[in-house]
């Protein structure tokens, strides 16, 4: 009888053992992140930047680091600047973008915490040549009030803290980062194919044509006005590439016009149906492809003049060669003079 019992004793302490090790095992796994990181930590829904609309009010610069660069926009007097522009303001709408996305940015789902595969989903240290995105705000005695890591994977955005190495799928959505001159607002005017009546162009040679079309006709309509109408165009295309130069204006930098070390080589005079006249000088810098604008009010025109001259005045614009090609052409690469007739010798 007592041998039973001790089986019966023996039994359930191997009973209550086993349960004990079956409960130890869900634990554990309840809490394994099988992507190499921890479970759900309760800050699933939470926002990244808690209290963001008193930071931003406070918000005196955002530092945006990279691997192969940083960059800062400033909050000046004259509003957001991006440094080293000498004050050339920033795209309003993008800027609006970055406050608002980082104020609405909330935790997902748990990732990896793995160091090295931070990479794979764009938070990998900048510093160290990784691939986040690291954005801080800072106040105006320059303590950092606000800060997270920032990367992409396919259509998803993520995010970490700068002292945490745990990721996170995040909700929300934020402006690329990753090219400092996207930032400048570059957008100074807009003018239409069909609003283009005529071009002056004065070469680097001293020589000078007039091109001008009609209301209503083609892009290719383009002829030698007064005084070169009986000149004849090499091409159609050879005048009106020059002509509607202006309709594709897209800079891709900006510096302060007093920095212009060199003289134009050239002069290109838009005009529209309307009455705008938007004037083009080109240098050649050693740093570069820039023009200069200037608009000039008259009739209908006068508005959007005046609204040119108010982000032209000042500044230099840098193209691309190709683009500034189009401003600088020789008048012998689209007309030729008229035949001389020679008279026959009696």
């Amino acid at each position: 009888m007592t041998d039973v019992r001790a089986r019966l004793r023996d039994t359930r302490l191997k009973i209550l053992a086993a349960i004990t090790v079956a409960l130890t095992l869900m634990a554990v796994v309840a809490h394994i992140d099988f992507n190499n990181g921890p479970a759900q930590d309760g800050r699933a829904g939470q926002p990244v930047l808690p209290g963001f609309a008193a930071i931003r009010a406070d918000a005196a610069e955002i530092r945006v680091t990279l691997a192969d660069e940083s960059y800062r926009l400033l909050n000046g007097k004259d509003g957001w600047t991006l440094e080293g522009t000498h004050g050339y303001p920033v795209r309003a709408d993008r800027l609006a973008d970055l406050a608002t996305g980082l104020s609405e940015l909330t935790w997902g789902e748990a990732r990896t915490r793995d160091p090295d595969k931070l990479n794979r989903v764009g938070l990998g240290d900048p510093h160290k040549g990784g691939t986040g995105a690291l954005v801080e705000i800072a106040d105006d005695t320059g303590r950092i009030t606000a800060a997270v890591i920032t990367g992409r994977k396919g259509e998803h955005l993520y995010a970490r803290r700068p002292d945490e190495m745990q990721a996170y799928q995040v909700t929300g959505d934020l402006p690329p980062l990753y090219n400092r001159d996207a930032w400048l607002d570059l957008n100074i005017l807009e003018v239409s194919p069909d609003a283009v009546s005529a071009v002056r162009i004065f070469d680097r040679y001293g020589e000078s044509l007039y091109l001008q079309r009609s209301v209503g006709t083609s892009e290719r309509s383009f002829r030698p006005g007064p005084p070169y109408q009986d000149f004849r165009l090499i091409s159609r295309i050879a005048a009106s590439t020059p002509a509607l130069a202006l309709t594709r204006f897209q800079p891709i930098g900006v510096k302060p016009a007093a920095d212009l070390s060199t003289k134009p080589v050239g002069r290109h005079i838009t005009e529209t149906h309307d009455g705008l006249e938007v004037e083009v000088l080109p240098y050649r810098e050693p740093d570069g492809f820039f023009v200069t604008l200037r608009a000039v009010e008259a009739g209908e025109g006068a508005h959007r003049g005046s609204t040119i001259n108010e982000k032209a005045t000042g500044w230099a614009f840098e193209l691309s060669e190709y683009d500034w090609n189009d401003f600088t052409p020789t008048v012998g690469s689209i007309v030729r003079p008229p035949e001389i007739a020679i008279p026959e010798t009696p």
